[in-house]
């Protein structure tokens, strides 16, 4: 049971290394929805990715001893608490349609936007905090200390069992992947591919300017802090992930990223030959 409860952990994890619990400006919500229908979540995606275009597989995942396609066969809450504890599974992880929460947000992850309803954890908890300088918004100096407990559990992780365990349930994350709208897709190309472009996310050491968007209407949001944009459009223009990575500031990217090249590493090891 505990090798099974790491390997969901471990799909999990690959969520939460790209920062699956980012506040968006538009798509933060302040507890969990339903999820949406395939047909919808499809729509979410919608540029096309080199694994969801091309028909050759780039980074085959050895399956031989991969669990049944039509999804994992325990239950997930007992095995992620025999691993983590109760609380923290009941405060982290959503475990409803899991493989295809997960497929959906990797895959948006490198998108404009990562819908928070489609998230397999939940996001930070707290405020998105900023600071205010000379006439200027900047994200808070402690606003990082939000994701700690995220960044930990990130770092305590076997990421070579994970990986061998994630081949395990790989099947049924492909089944999800097709489903998501990628008939001719390789999800494990597409994982690979958004972990390569998190870690091209510029770095900085400088306080990141942000700012509110122009609100029309008498009517003022009742949580104002969802709609930071950044200040500078390059940054702005950046993948979801990409600004998830940089929100989280610049101690957590690196410690991220760390784990990320690790873990694209291992991702990418041809099959051996029986």
């Amino acid at each position: 049971m505990r090798r099974y409860a790491l390997a969901i952990a471990g799909a999990a994890t690959i969520t939460l290394l790209a920062g699956g619990f980012y506040l968006s400006r538009r798509d933060a919500i302040p507890a969990p929805a339903p999820l949406l229908p395939s047909a919808q979540v499809a729509r979410v995606a919608s540029a096309p990715s080199l694994a969801a275009s091309e028909s050759k597989t780039h980074y085959p995942i050895d399956t031989r001893a991969a669990t049944p396609r039509s999804g994992v066969p325990f239950d997930l809450q007992t095995a992620l608490s025999e691993l983590f504890g109760l609380r923290t599974v009941q405060s982290m992880f959503r475990l409803d349609d899991f493989p295809r929460r997960l497929v959906a947000t990797i895959d948006n992850l490198g998108r404009s936007h990562a819908r928070a309803q489609l998230w397999p954890v939940n996001p930070a908890s707290g405020v998105f905090d900023v600071e205010e300088r000379d006439g200027a918004v900047f994200i808070g100096a402690d606003n990082g200390l939000r994701y700690t407990p995220y960044v930990l559990l990130l770092e305590t992780v076997d990421l070579q069992m994970t990986v061998a365990l994630y081949k395990r349930i790989y099947p049924s994350l492909q089944e999800a992947y097709e489903e998501l709208g990628y008939p001719r897709g390789y999800f494990n190309d597409r994982l690979v591919e958004v972990i390569d472009q998190l870690l091209a996310t510029p770095e900085t050491d400088a306080p990141l300017q942000v700012r509110l968007p122009a609100i029309n209407g008498p009517v003022r949001p009742a949580r104002p802090w969802v709609l930071y944009e950044f200040a500078d459009p390059a940054m702005e223009s950046l993948s979801a992930g990409q600004k998830i990575l940089l929100r989280m500031g610049s101690i957590n990217e690196r410690r991220i990223k760390a784990r990320l090249g690790e873990l694209r590493r291992l991702l990418t090891v041809p099959p051996t030959k029986r």
